[in-house]
């Protein structure tokens, strides 16, 4: 049998690997936009974050939780903001 940390380490490996191929395949007239929303979507990470930090344990996890939660957010509000920066390009300027 495997050792979980085998397989684990394994998965995140061929989870590197596939990102790299998958992102160096995109145009650069679309990078910006796809990782703009996929910013904004992992608001669903600040969720688990939140839930993890809010365990009232006192132990690793939680601070661990508390870390997940800043850099949760600051990844959610940073995709929101590109976003709202590259939907302002495509509005008509006014005279």
């Amino acid at each position: 049998m495997i050792p979980p940390e085998v397989f684990l380490t394994f998965i995140l490996m061929l989870s590197v690997f596939l990102g790299f191929e998958l992102i160096s395949k995109v145009p650069a007239t679309l990078h910006t936009p796809l990782m703009s929303g996929a910013n904004a979507i992992s608001g669903i990470t600040l969720v688990g974050a939140i839930g993890l930090a809010g365990t009232g344990n006192h132990d690793l996890s939680n601070w661990l939780g508390a870390a997940a939660v800043g850099l949760a957010t600051i990844n959610v509000v940073g995709g929101y903001l590109v976003t709202d920066r590259m939907l302002a390009m495509f509005k008509k300027k006014e005279n």
